[in-house]
């Protein structure tokens, strides 16, 4: 057959035709619905089996079905399948997510799995972030692609396609988890080179937060606390338990998924020397703590204790059998934001309580290193070698002076 040209495609008769010019490019001609209309084919195989994909339609001139059939030949060369390249009918989630089978090694969602996998699982104690960002902004628009189709533009338009939502920081941590993923899948020979170039956060620098709640704020937040949390539901439900976690972030300085994840075994409540112990695995620097208790931090566990229903857990789901999730209390201050902004006090996270407890403290004189240990910060290297002193008593008296500040509040 003669080579192609754009006139000689207006006037071909319905049928199939073959492009000499391009090895298997092929365009279909037929009448629907009393017009003439074509789509672009192209013929190849893989792995020893014949195989047909539709390039485009008849908004893809000729020299477009070309110039795309001569890509998809050069991703051939290259041991890729077209069919998993940047197509709109490979844009799709990998079945399961994440941790969703792959039978093709070279998928994004096969990367994916294998980095969660191999990587993150192993050298993260709280994989689930990385998890629910690859499962619901990565896989969603890549899963099915091969990776090593992925270019840095789709990179960039993917992390602003975030930003433009309202969530710069996540666009920021997402960065991080994409470039981290690629160069993974370089060391394990997944893909050739990692498409994540940035030279910029894609959501800008961002502020590090500073937000301690004032003296006025911590006694109207006392003050009100029960009335607030109780309003929420009309004085039902399990809001009064969380007016008392939110008392204790304030009171400890511990973090909130360290209070989610504390067990009853972990408290000793009565006796001279109350104390929470946070173990390894529940805590943030992989290292046990031990959080000496005052009596007001006492009477809050206690207070918890009537709405545990016999779980082994502090602050369990509705079924008892596993803790609540952490975010919990994140999602319960911001959905009180206007009342707690009635009675005056200003918009705050629940990790702002912990910045509360370590700004109260340096206010109240209690020594640089004691504040530090209550807070398990880490320590500098050398110290956390030489220095194995962990200075309990010294730590419960800053937590009583602490507790009885707030209590003059």
């Amino acid at each position: 057959m003669p080579r192609l040209t754009d006139s000689r495609v207006q006037t071909l008769p319905p049928g199939e035709y073959t492009d000499p010019g391009v090895k298997g490019l092929q365009i279909r001609i037929r009448e629907a619905r009393g017009r003439r209309v074509h789509s672009w084919l192209l013929r190849y195989k893989w792995q020893g089996e014949p195989v047909r994909i539709k390039l485009g339609d008849e908004t893809l001139s000729l020299a477009d079905a070309r110039a795309d059939a001569l890509a998809a030949r050069q991703l051939i060369d290259r041991g890729i399948d077209p069919r998993l390249g940047d197509r709109p009918s490979k844009r799709r989630a990998a079945p399961g997510g994440v941790n969703g089978a792959s039978s093709d090694p070279h998928t994004v969602a096969h990367l994916a799995h294998e980095y969660l996998e191999r990587h993150v699982k192993r050298q993260r104690k709280r994989p689930e972030y990385v998890e629910r960002f690859l499962d619901a902004d990565v896989l969603p628009k890549w899963g099915g692609r091969d990776a090593r189709t992925i270019t840095p533009r789709e990179v960039v338009e993917l992390l602003d396609g975030i930003v433009e939502r309202g969530s710069p920081t996540m666009a920021n941590r997402g960065a991080g988890v994409l470039s981290q993923m690629f160069r993974f899948g370089v060391h394990r020979a997944l893909v050739e080179a990692s498409p994540v170039q940035l030279l910029y956060r894609p959501g800008g620098k961002e502020k590090p937060r500073d937000r301690a709640l004032s003296d006025a704020e911590l006694g109207a937040f006392l003050a009100n606390l029960d009335s607030v949390m109780r309003y929420q539901t009309g004085g039902t439900g399990r809001t009064p338990r969380l007016a008392h976690a939110l008392r204790l972030l304030l009171l400890t300085g511990q973090r909130r998924g360290e209070l989610a994840l504390a067990r009853w075994q972990d408290l000793t409540l009565t006796g001279k020397a109350p104390a929470w112990r946070i173990p390894a695995e529940h805590s943030k620097t992989g290292a046990p703590h031990t959080v000496p208790l005052s009596p007001a931090a006492v009477a809050e566990f206690r207070g918890l204790k009537k709405y545990a229903g016999g779980s082994a857990w502090v602050l369990p789901r509705a079924d008892g059998q596993s803790a609540a999730d952490p975010k919990l209390l994140t999602r319960s201050v911001a959905r009180n934001e206007k009342r707690f902004q009635a009675i005056g006090v200003q918009p705050f996270t629940a990790h702002d309580l912990r910045r509360t407890c370590r700004t109260g403290l340096a206010r109240l004189k209690v020594s640089h290193d004691v504040a530090e240990r209550i807070l398990n910060h880490k320590l500098p290297a050398m110290r956390e070698v030489y220095d194995q002193h962990e200075p309990l008593e010294e730590m419960r008296a800053a937590l009583v002076k602490w507790a009885a500040h707030l209590a003059k509040l």
